[in-house]
């Protein structure tokens, strides 16, 4: 995996982590789900270099009620992930949390 940033691992979606941690789908969901636009920015830009991580997002849009899915799948599209344009992803609470 190429090196994240050092503004990642600051992030305000880290603030209940003592460190940034990208292996974990518990942290990179949480970084989807309440990062901010330079938050995602910085995983699309790690994501055009590593395949497994593409797949790990495509993965956590699918199965985990994140913010906005629609949107992480269609950049992971763009970066070559086969996708349905129009898939069924988990529920999402009309508050926009999980």
């Amino acid at each position: 995996m190429t090196a994240a940033s050092p503004r990642l691992a600051r992030s305000r979606a880290l603030w209940n982590r003592d460190r940034l941690d990208l292996q974990s789908d518990e942290v990179l969901a949480q970084i989807l789900d309440r990062g901010d636009l330079g938050d995602w920015r910085e995983i699309y830009r790690l994501a055009a270099h590593d395949a497994t991580l593409r797949r790990r997002i495509v993965r956590l849009c699918m199965d985990v009620p994140i913010g906005m899915p629609h949107l992480f799948l269609a950049a992971m599209r763009a970066l070559g992930e086969p996708l349905d344009p129009y898939p069924d992803l988990a529920p999402h609470d009309a508050e926009g949390g999980a």
